[in-house]
């Protein structure tokens, strides 16, 4: 469990810090039930994630990639923010400058009040058309398969970064100005090994940030971080506002 020195240096951080940024993966939706949905946790009907989440089977298959990501939404739907997830919304209540970078699809951090942020691999609530490209929002649970644009009839698509392609110019321009500009950043839950996350705790250590990562296990951030607290999200973030 994260020290209560570490602890408290932290929190003295926050205290008079300006501008903040934090930085969340898989861990933190982990508290509240959801899966990874890589590895073991991926498997369905013995497809694995990176055989589904890709322009290819999308291309190859879509009503199966549909039915996979059908899945996924009603599993998510039974899922509620926890506490760490909460503890991100105030921190952006708290202050004027910050700023939240999220791997997470699940739109769990919307849910629990956040604004400020970069969904930067998507968000499994949207759909994107194929054709015209419109995204909007759609919490239809169970979605229609195949579901079609209503305003071009073209086929949708998850509104997902998926395997392969890119992220968007805006999300990376928006988190690398965020990163270079915070004085605190924190990351949590992810493993930093994916990539352009996984090099954003650098740019903020270089930038001159005090760097906090809160995580179960070690990871290829915690030589870099000015303090690793080691704990599950939910028991740990929310005593560094306090709450």
């Amino acid at each position: 469990m994260a020290s209560s020195s570490d602890l408290g240096l932290v929190r003295e951080k926050l205290a008079t810090a300006r501008s903040v940024v934090v930085l969340t993966g898989a861990g933190i939706s982990a508290d509240s039930g959801v899966p990874t949905f890589r590895g073991a946790d991926g498997l369905w009907r013995n497809f694995r994630a990176e055989d589904l989440a890709t322009p290819e089977a999308f291309a190859r298959d879509p009503r199966l990639v549909w039915e996979w990501y059908n899945w996924r939404r009603e599993l998510i739907a039974t899922k509620q923010p926890n506490a760490a997830h909460e503890a991100v919304a105030e921190l952006e209540r708290q202050y004027s400058h910050f700023w939240l970078i999220t791997q997470n699809v699940d739109g769990l951090h919307r849910t629990a009040g956040s604004h400020k942020l970069s969904e930067i691999h998507g968000n499994i609530w949207r759909v994107r058309c194929t054709d015209c490209r419109q995204v909007v929002d759609n919490h239809d649970v169970p979605i229609h398969i195949l579901p079609m644009c209503d305003h071009c009839h073209g086929l949708l698509r998850p509104h997902i970064v998926w395997f392969g392609e890119s992220l968007t110019e805006d999300d990376l321009r928006q988190c690398d100005a965020a990163l270079r500009s915070c004085d605190l950043c924190l990351i949590i839950g992810t493993s930093g090994v994916v990539y352009p996350a996984a090099g954003f705790a650098s740019i903020a250590k270089e930038a001159g940030a005090f760097v906090a990562e809160i995580n179960l296990d070690v990871t290829p951030h915690t030589g870099l971080v000015d303090v690793s607290l080691q704990g599950r999200a939910k028991d740990v973030v929310p005593l560094l506002i306090g709450s």
